[in-house]
């Protein structure tokens, strides 16, 4: 009996196990945006709708110079590095110092990743990255690549570019906003998520006109004649195949509106990187480390080649040297008997 009742034990824990390891990984949303677009205020809104579901989370701030967050953060570069400290100690401006904190923090991220890797009671299912403001130190800096490799290198990882609505409701300002989505898209090669923040002070109905219609984008800008304008339609031509891949979304970081179309454009961002940006990812990994072996490769060999030209010529200058030394040495006995043979005709003489 006690037997039966330990194997049930043992198959209860392996069925256990099993579960736990095909726990579904949780889904990565870095939260990119321009400063004064509601970022942090919508991360507050995000984690505050994650417990109100129910859904375990994963917050972090990779914000360096921010003085107060309104949300208990997991991990916070703010508990490793020190903003103005390294301000201070390389004498660097405020854009300089949260490059070179990002950069400093970069160094030990595999630990943030292990630690999100970690096996919890319920599993994760989402994990949430507040970025700076400062949205080119992020996105186009060697930090802001490794975070953003780190993470879609092991969950499925997903953009959500906050833009701010009332600043939209412009042509010109909305053209500027795309083509930041669009630099952003193709920098990370990542499913991108349009969040137009804000809708509580002003609708985006019209900026989701603007990408479905490029002749209503054309007919806002009629009213202007500027090089800009014109640039602007241009570029609306050019965008057009890059808006019909895009999904959008409105969201109040105020009122909690529109969180619900939120949470189902991350969940099919994340379908659309398991079936088409994972299998492109682990390409490029694969070509990464073909290149890398293809290097070492020829290091090696140039090492090799070098070590032989080096024994090649120890070996000559070893062969030189002994004939140079056997010369030497008959040379000296030469001398030597053409002494003996004039002391001996000069003892004869002497004899004589």
């Amino acid at each position: 009996m006690a037997t039966e009742a330990s194997a049930g034990m043992q198959n209860l824990n392996i069925q256990d196990q099993a579960g736990q390891q095909e726990a579904p990984k949780p889904t990565v949303i870095l939260v990119i945006g321009m400063a004064g677009s509601g970022k942090t205020t919508f991360l507050q809104r995000l984690n505050a709708h994650l417990h109100e579901k129910q859904l375990p989370g994963y917050i972090i701030n990779l914000d360096p110079a921010v003085t107060k967050l309104p949300y208990g953060a997991h991990v916070d570069i703010r508990d490793t590095v020190n903003y103005k400290n390294v301000m201070k100690q390389y004498s660097l401006g405020p854009n300089g110092a949260i490059l070179t904190s990002l950069n400093l923090f970069a160094t030990r991220f595999d630990q943030v990743v292990g630690l999100c890797e970690k096996q919890r009671d319920p599993p994760l299912q989402y994990i949430v990255a507040d970025t700076p403001g400062q949205i080119e130190i992020f996105t186009w800096s060697a930090s802001g690549a490794i975070v953003t490799e780190a993470f879609a290198s092991t969950f499925p990882t997903m953009i959500a570019y906050i833009i701010d609505t009332p600043r939209c409701l412009g042509p010109q300002t909305f053209m500027t906003n795309m083509l930041q989505a669009c630099s952003i898209l193709y920098k990370t090669r990542l499913p991108v998520l349009l969040v137009f923040n804000k809708v509580d002070v002003a609708r985006h109905e019209s900026c989701l006109d603007w990408m479905a219609d490029f002749e209503n984008f054309h007919q806002a800008l009629d009213s202007e004649q500027s090089y800009a304008a014109t640039l602007s339609r241009s570029m609306s031509l050019v965008l057009e195949q890059f808006y019909q891949n895009m999904r959008a979304v409105g969201v109040s970081a105020v009122t909690g509106e529109g969180m619900d179309d939120f949470m189902a454009g991350v969940t099919k961002c994340a379908q659309e990187y398991e079936e088409q940006y994972k299998p492109e990812l682990v390409k490029r990994q694969q070509d990464r480390s073909q290149q890398e072996q293809q290097r070492q490769a020829a290091e090696l060999e140039r090492l090799r080649a070098d070590r032989t030209a080096d024994g090649d010529i120890a070996a000559a200058a070893a062969a030189s040297m002994s004939r140079g030394s056997g010369k030497t040495v008959l040379d000296g006995r030469k001398g030597a008997a053409l002494q003996r043979l004039a002391e001996e005709e000069e003892a004869e003489g002497v004899l004589d």
